[in-house]
């Protein structure tokens, strides 16, 4: 925080589903559009340390190949550091964003929000698809995608 470019952290639990599919489509829909230079650091983590260092979930990197969208992420934990380094930080559902608040650091600035908030179409959740069918991914992309275009529209490069 503090230049002009804006910064994004997208969490969810494990950092390797929801997240990272978040933070490649983002990264993804800037470029495309051609806003890259009002964008300083897109990264994702998770509020658990249970897949540090890992790579995205093969089910969340094929959905997101299928669709023409590049993912090269590892998973990391949340840190209080994050919470200075990002202008905002959106997570998937109202468990991540319960544990993205009490984790908050007093006098931190960066927003903290439901990506989902951000989607035209309402679906404020992004699920979880670790335990179900393929579809669910699926889900998350088109859910993501929306949201992407929707935070775009309010922070006005849309």
């Amino acid at each position: 925080m503090g230049d002009d470019k804006i910064s994004v952290l997208f969490v969810c639990l494990g950092n390797i589903c929801r997240s990272p599919m978040a933070e490649a489509v983002f990264q993804h829909e800037v470029k495309q559009r051609g806003l890259a230079d009002h964008f300083g650091k897109i990264d994702s983590a998770g509020t658990a340390g249970y897949h540090v260092g890992e790579t995205p979930d093969s089910r969340s990197a094929a959905t997101c190949k299928k669709h023409g969208v590049p993912v090269n992420h590892r998973a990391q934990k949340v840190h209080a550091r994050h919470y200075s380094e990002f202008d905002y930080i959106l997570c998937m559902d109202e468990s991540n964003l319960e544990d993205l608040e009490w984790m908050k650091p007093k006098g931190s600035k960066a927003e903290v929000a439901l990506f989902g908030d951000f989607d035209p179409q309402g679906e404020r959740i992004i699920q979880d698809p670790y335990y179900g069918s393929r579809d669910g991914f699926e889900r998350n992309f088109d859910q993501v995608t929306r949201a992407s275009e929707g935070f775009l529209k309010h922070l006005g490069l849309l």
